[in-house]
């Protein structure tokens, strides 16, 4: 979220696909959004009104992985990008530091390549 509204190359084509492909979305897991939102504010409100991004809750499965991390959003993040039915190999995490993801378990699209 920081990247995009920082104006990254990347992080924009993403946008665009989510908004112009069929069956692309961006996911925004709320604790995310809020971290991202301090450093930047408004970026919250502003991939809320995007149509192509779901806002994902934290939810109870997703609270009690938080513990695991040193803060929500990483947490969140991580929870929203493990396997599940819907995506069963997980999803890719879209970041500009791939760097915070090396050995865990998450596949990175790095949006300062």
């Amino acid at each position: 979220m920081l990247a995009a509204g920082r104006g990254s190359v990347a992080a924009s084509r993403l946008i665009d696909n989510a908004h112009n492909r069929k069956g692309w979305f961006l996911y925004a897991p709320t604790c995310a959004m809020v971290e991202a939102d301090r450093v930047r504010s408004g970026i919250a409100e502003h991939f809320a009104s995007m149509p192509a991004v779901r806002i994902l809750p934290l939810d109870l499965s997703a609270a009690l992985s938080i513990a695991r991390q040193t803060t929500w959003a990483s947490a969140h993040v991580q929870h929203v990008a493990g396997p599940t039915l819907e995506h069963p190999e997980g999803v890719a995490v879209a970041t500009a530091d791939p760097a915070r993801w090396k050995g865990e378990p998450i596949r990175v699209i790095d949006l300062t390549a």
